[in-house]
């Protein structure tokens, strides 16, 4: 409902109820007069007929009675009836037309010749019956009967009322009008107000809804204190910015502010104190919205710098609870546990790792929040399939009362920098192993000559029957074996010079491949090559990078010497990435996990007891090195390898059945320049290693 609505009601339900008041007031005060005033006059109209009646009883003469209460009738016409009865009873003169009801005489009975009056029920209404009797001489003549009709004696009442009712109206009507033109006054000040509040709800604090001043103060009191809020600023009130200006100014400065003459031109009703107010709030609103605004905006920046650098960083990030529940991760720290953030929140670590790491993770976590100080520790975690290293904090989070009400957690993943660092360790034990090695073999090598040497001229003096020559025949082939441990001492320790040149790399390969290949065979080991039609050139050592091919295989054959099988030998150029790449693979029983990171150590071999020295795939990993390559095991084969050859090269594979794990040797070696690639150059380069190839001796020896 309207507040015009209510006004308007409000002033007519005022108007209403004091109009019902007073009628009812009035009426009743009007009603007991007039009532009072009829029974005075029927008593004085009853007792004066029966003074009257006295002389025609005595005579007798009922014509004269009858006359006097026609009369009496006919004077008033508020009286019903009247009759007359004498002492026994008997009705005597009445003014009933349709015969006289002679239930009437006993309802008004008169005891001890008093007055009586009595209200009787009719069908015609209420009715006053007046009884007074007739004397004289102290005698009882008789009694006479009045009726006076109330309803006829409270008409001039009803005529009242209906007075009453019509001003009433008039009165009502007249309110009603004042009551909407002052209610629409109101309100229409209140729309203006409510029009402005909604405005301040769309956003629009440039609203003014009180009027302005007609004297400003600055004006009034020629003030030239600009750095007043109210200076200058129409829609600013200066008793409401009364105290702002100054931190020390007392409370009761606003009060003083009534008695400013500023004020009392200004000021007005309580409706144009509320719109000043309210233009007063808006702008100070306005204010406080614009700095916090520019606070948003300011922390807006910060937070998306935040999320930049926490989406960004490698390091895994959470926050946790006094609890030690999930309550925030970063990207990275969600996609090491492949896992969204809103599913690890409220988690813990034993819910996200495995039992014995997320015991050493609580134990710290608890550690930092019992002492309140910051730890660190490195946990290994084998979650994902692989051992990785992590560098961890905790660090307590506090909140402004210094209280702490959780955790933060930082790990950075130092996996890389331990591998670095058992790299490096390994190439230094690596040179310290080669300067070794490099001088035992040079000290060792001139006398293992001299044995060799004399060995084989003793042969010449002795019998070839004898034991002495067989023995002879002994010391010649171990001072072989020796000689052979120098030189891969040698090779190992690099001592060796290399002589780098332009190579064809497909008939390096296919040299050494069509070296071995019967030697292979007999021992049921079929090489099947894939080699890249592109004939990719690179800059090396061919005889090195030869004796690495030498090593691979012979490698790969040693895997297969019991149950033969396949090794397939693949090259690829890859133009863009400026390499070319060579797989030697083999379907034998594959390489243990456990040997996996040793194998290009020195020493180390797979092999039986002098079967191998174990420098051979640490020769081939030097050589390469000094390529500026690199060299690469992966066992047992992946299934991608096969489906990477030709057709025609998967057609030569012996069936899967057949087909151990296997192992891969990958070995990438960088193009020197852009004549690496297919072009005249490096084709002339090929066809004549290719021509040299096929004027060697078919018998050449097998390595």
């Amino acid at each position: 409902m309207k507040f015009r609505t209510k006004i308007a009601l409000g002033i007519s339900g005022i108007v209403i109820a004091m109009a019902i008041i007073f009628a009812v007031t009035l009426g009743e005060m009007a009603s007991r007069a007039v009532l009072s005033e009829g029974r005075k006059r029927g008593r004085t109209v009853a007792e004066n007929l029966a003074m009257r009646a006295a002389e025609p009883l005595i005579a007798d003469d009922l014509l004269r009675l009858k006359n006097l209460v026609d009369e009496l009738k006919k004077v008033s016409p508020d009286i019903v009836y009247a009759f007359i009865m004498d002492e026994s009873g008997n009705v005597l003169a009445h003014t009933f037309q349709n015969g006289f009801p002679v239930e009437l005489t006993e309802a008004n009975p008169i005891s001890d010749d008093n007055f009586s009056l009595v209200i009787v029920d009719t069908s015609a209404g209420y009715i006053y019956d007046f009884a007074a009797p007739v004397r004289l001489a102290g005698s009882n003549l008789g009694t006479v009967r009045l009726g006076l009709s109330r309803e006829q004696l409270l008409e001039p009442v009803s005529r009242l009322n209906v007075a009453v009712l019509a001003i009433s109206s008039v009165s009502l009507l007249i309110a009603l009008i004042a009551g909407l033109a002052f209610a629409h006054r109101v309100t229409r000040r209140i729309n203006l107000l409510k029009k402005h509040a909604e405005s301040v709800v769309m956003g629009n604090l440039d609203v003014q809804s009180a009027p302005l001043p007609t004297r400003h103060c600055w004006e009034c009191m020629n003030c030239n204190l600009t750095t007043c809020p109210a200076y200058g600023d129409p829609l600013r009130r200066c008793w409401y910015m009364a105290g702002h200006l100054d931190d020390n100014v007392p409370d009761s400065c606003v009060e003083s502010c009534r008695d400013c003459v500023i004020y009392r031109q200004n000021a007005g009703d309580e409706i144009q104190n509320l719109a000043e107010a309210f233009d007063v709030m808006s702008v100070t609103l306005n204010t406080h919205i614009k700095e916090l605004r520019e606070a948003e905006a300011n922390l807006r920046r910060q937070q998306e710098l935040l999320r930049t650098i926490m989406t960004v960083t490698p390091d895994f990030i959470a926050l946790f609870d006094n609890n030690l529940r999930y309550m925030s991760a970063n990207k990275a720290f969600t996609d090491f546990v492949h896992m969204p953030e809103e599913e690890i929140i409220g988690k813990t670590d034993e819910d996200l790792f495995a039992p014995e790491n997320a015991r050493r993770r609580a134990i710290e976590a608890r550690a930092a929040l019992e002492t309140d100080q910051v730890r660190k520790a490195e946990i290994s975690d084998t979650s994902n399939g692989g051992e990785r290293w992590f560098h961890v904090v905790w660090t307590p989070v506090r909140d402004s009362e210094g209280r702490t009400v959780g955790l933060l957690r930082t790990s950075r993943d130092m996996t890389e920098v331990r591998e670095y660092q058992e790299q490096l360790l390994h190439s230094q034990k690596m040179e310290s192993l080669g300067k070794l090695a490099g001088g035992v073999a040079h000290e060792i090598n001139t006398p293992l000559g001299v044995i060799l040497g004399y060995a084989q001229l003793l042969q010449d003096d002795v019998d070839h029957d004898s034991q002495i020559y067989k023995d002879l025949r002994t010391i010649e082939k171990q001072a072989k074996v020796c000689r052979q441990i120098v030189s891969d001492l040698l090779g190992f320790s690099r001592r060796a010079e290399s002589t780098k040149r332009e190579m064809c790399l497909n008939n390096s390969v296919m040299e050494v491949v069509t070296l071995v290949s019967h030697t292979f065979y007999l021992d049921h080991v079929e090489i099947i090559t894939d080699m890249d039609d592109r004939m990719p050139i690179i800059f090396g050592d061919p005889e090195k990078l030869k004796q690495v091919w030498i090593n691979l295989l012979n490698n790969a054959r040693d895997a297969m010497h019991e149950t033969g099988g396949a090794i397939i030998v693949k090259t690829r150029l890859y133009t863009p990435l400026q390499k070319v790449t060579i797989w030697v693979a083999d379907t034998g029983p594959g390489i243990p996990p456990d040997a996996m990171p040793k194998i290009f150590d020195p020493f180390f071999s797979t092999k039986a007891v002098g079967e191998g020295t174990g420098l051979g795939l640490s020769v081939s990993f030097g050589i390469i090195e000094d390529h500026d390559g690199s060299i690469e095991a992966t066992s047992p084969l992946p299934n991608s390898f096969f489906e990477s050859l030709t057709p025609q090269t998967q057609q030569k594979l012996p069936p899967p059945n057949d087909r151990g794990p296997g192992t891969v040797f990958v070995v990438d070696l960088p193009l020197d320049h852009e004549e690496s690639i297919d072009t005249p150059v490096s084709s002339s380069i090929c066809k004549q290693e290719q021509q040299e190839l096929d004027t060697e001796p078919a018998d050449t020896p097998a390595a």
